[in-house]
């Protein structure tokens, strides 16, 4: 054999083993990914006025999950309104896997007790349809994860949290798929099973009305999955109120691992006005400055920062006057102008404390959420000032209290959540005089202001100063 086909057949070899290396890699890969056929899932919908808050919270959950590196698929079960770069931003950016799904008709809207944030909550029942995995935890998109959880897809067919002592709670339970079980939970919806709230909550915990007497779960050390129902140790959903009676943990029964924030709507840990009310809501902020950050609304910040920077600016240059608003016919038609005129300035000293609220990305840090409220409701504060030639501190009062409270609520020494209350009701307790004084003092201002001869001239007098005059 000469020596080219030497080389030849040895290159053939090398071929083959290359071969069948590959063959085998594809294969464990098969075997792997069919080991590993779970999911953590979601859902979303469009509908309410917090939508865009819970995709920013949706998308923080997953990607704090991949950081954990969940050996396990990461679903959103999407309506067919979700808006299609959402969808797009979930599977490329975040390595979701969306599902779309029609809007399931809630036939409990019509019940007295009904929440219409609820309307579309049924729409987790889809999560028994998904066939291509063995277990689901299926998630509310408040939950905060503290370790990886894939102990939990050794459970049984349902399972889940009592952080009532008599109810399940639907915020993270785990499921295995079944068609048999979707189909049957459609067929009770539409012959109006019995449910307390009308939300998937009171839906599901009627569906599974035997959980609390079930058997606690433990994973077993050797991997397998369970079969039955079993009750969840609460360390897997904490709720936050348990964090803020004692500010630590005292969960001692299971893992200290998912925080879930099951209260009031507007108090969510990733709205930046939360906290210091919660504290816990930094936590969340974390999260997200780990994972999909603030580069989305740092453009929105710069210039709302930039406008309200202006306002101060132009008030510190000029003072408009109200000059020439009315002629003094009557004391009649006087006393009502200045009633109205009076109603018009509170109004826009309350608007210049709330108005921020409405303009600041709902989801930034409370780092930079707080800082830029102060900001703008003192451009506005000044605006009132000078318009209506206001006293400066009495208006500035109710800011610096804000200040204040927010110092006492997020004072980091405190023993308890007990003496953390005691401290705020103090604080407001001694503070109340102090804004008791400050509204006296407006309107004191206010009167002066409007009796003065510039601001309201009589008929035949001399013009009034021009508009703008030196403020300082």
């Amino acid at each position: 054999m000469g020596l080219a086909e030497q080389q030849r057949e040895h290159n053939n070899n090398v071929m083959k083993w290359w071969l069948l290396v590959l063959l085998l890699l594809g294969f464990w890969s098969l075997v792997v990914k069919a080991q590993h056929k779970n999911a953590y899932a979601t859902m979303m919908y469009v509908g309410t006025p917090r939508d865009y808050e819970f995709y920013i919270a949706i998308r923080v959950l997953f990607k704090s999950l991949a950081l954990l590196n969940v050996q396990a698929d990461l679903v959103v079960i999407a309506s067919v309104d979700v808006p299609l770069r959402w969808i797009r931003a979930l599977e490329k950016e975040d390595g979701v896997k969306v599902v779309r799904v029609e809007n399931m008709d809630n036939p409990y809207k019509h019940q007295d007790n009904f929440d219409k944030r609820f309307k579309l909550s049924l729409n987790k029942l889809y999560a028994w349809s998904l066939l291509d995995y063995d277990r689901v935890v299926m998630l509310d998109a408040d939950n905060l994860f503290l370790q990886n959880t894939d102990e939990l897809f050794q459970c049984g067919q349902f399972c889940a949290v009592f952080i009532n002592p008599c109810v399940f709670h639907t915020g993270l339970f785990v499921l295995q798929p079944s068609m048999v079980v979707f189909k049957d939970m459609v067929h009770e919806l539409q012959n109006g099973r019995e449910n307390p709230d009308g939300a998937d909550q009171g839906f599901i915990a009627s569906y599974f009305p035997d959980l609390l007497d079930k058997t606690l779960f433990h994973p077993p050390p050797n991997g397998t999955k369970l079969d039955g129902t079993y009750r969840l140790p609460l360390g897997y959903q904490m709720d936050a109120s348990y964090y803020y009676l004692k500010l630590r943990w005292s969960i001692p029964c299971g893992p200290n691992s998912v925080i879930t924030f099951p209260g009031a709507p507007w108090l969510k840990p990733w709205y930046w006005w939360a906290w210091p009310v919660l504290p816990l809501g930094l936590q969340w902020h974390e999260k997200r400055l780990q994972t999909l950050g603030y580069g989305t609304d740092m453009a929105v910040i710069l210039i709302q920062s930039a406008i309200y920077l202006g306002i101060i600016a132009l008030t510190r240059l000029a003072r408009p006057s109200l000059s020439k608003l009315c002629y003094r016919r009557s004391d009649k038609s006087i006393t009502l102008v200045q009633n109205i005129l009076k109603l018009v300035a509170l109004w826009s000293i309350l608007a210049a404390y709330i108005t921020p609220f409405f303009v600041i990305p709902p989801t930034i840090h409370p780092m930079l959420g707080w800082p830029l409220y102060f900001l703008g409701s003192l451009s506005l504060c000044l605006v009132a000032i000078n318009a209506f030639l206001l006293p400066v501190l009495p208006v500035l009062m109710p800011w610096f209290g804000i200040i204040g409270v927010l110092i006492v609520m997020a004072f980091p020494w405190y023993p308890d959540g007990v003496v953390r209350a005691l401290c705020v009701f103090g604080y407001a307790f001694c503070a109340a005089p102090f804004l008791w004084t400050s509204i006296t003092r407006i309107m004191a201002g206010l009167q002066v202001s409007l009796e003065r001869e510039g601001f309201m001239p009589r008929l035949g007098d001399s013009s009034p100063p021009s508009w703008f005059n030196k403020l300082y």
